[in-house]
């Protein structure tokens, strides 16, 4: 892990002092808001047999993924606190994803998420939005891939095409 990626790591850390164990309701109010107009679900909901998004499903983790020349497929993970999903994850860690695209385990998120804008979240706000993601019911769906450039993905994606 770089020096940089510390530092912004260190200040996620710092970010989210305000502690999500006991949420209150305006907190959690305020990260579904940030959830929605973020849009989390825009990736992190799997689509329904017609292409619509299951909204009922929301943030449970998606059922396709986007391709990047070059970089391979990815599918947007469960974003439940189940052990599939951020269940794992402490509240620092999750303020550090989406922040800096820095995993707990020092992988980075797929490029298509974008935590450089997220890196822009005020400390209070982060920590309303971790705190929302906290709150959601547990739902287990263990997102699969990633897959590398030359291998074939098992379920539906959208790619980019370079002319």
């Amino acid at each position: 892990m770089s020096a940089l990626t510390r530092a912004l790591a260190a200040l996620s850390l710092l970010a989210c002092a305000v502690g999500t164990a006991q949420a209150d309701e305006a907190q959690l109010a305020r990260g579904k808001y940030l959830a929605t107009i973020m849009d989390c679900a825009g990736c992190h909901t799997p689509m329904g047999p017609n292409g619509v998004p299951d909204m009922a499903n929301a943030l449970h983790g998606a059922n396709y993924g986007f391709q990047l020349p070059g970089l391979g497929t990815f599918v947007p993970p469960n974003l439940t606190p189940d052990p599939t999903g951020l269940g794992g994850w402490s509240a620092e860690e999750i303020a550090t994803a989406v922040t800096t695209g820095v995993r707990p385990d020092g992988r980075i998120l797929a490029p298509i998420m974008p935590w450089h804008s997220y890196g822009a979240l005020q400390k209070d706000d982060l920590a309303a939005l971790v705190a929302f993601l906290q709150s959601l019911p547990p739902y287990a769906y263990d997102a699969p891939g990633p897959w590398g450039p030359s291998e074939k993905p098992t379920v539906p994606y959208l790619g980019l095409v370079m002319p």
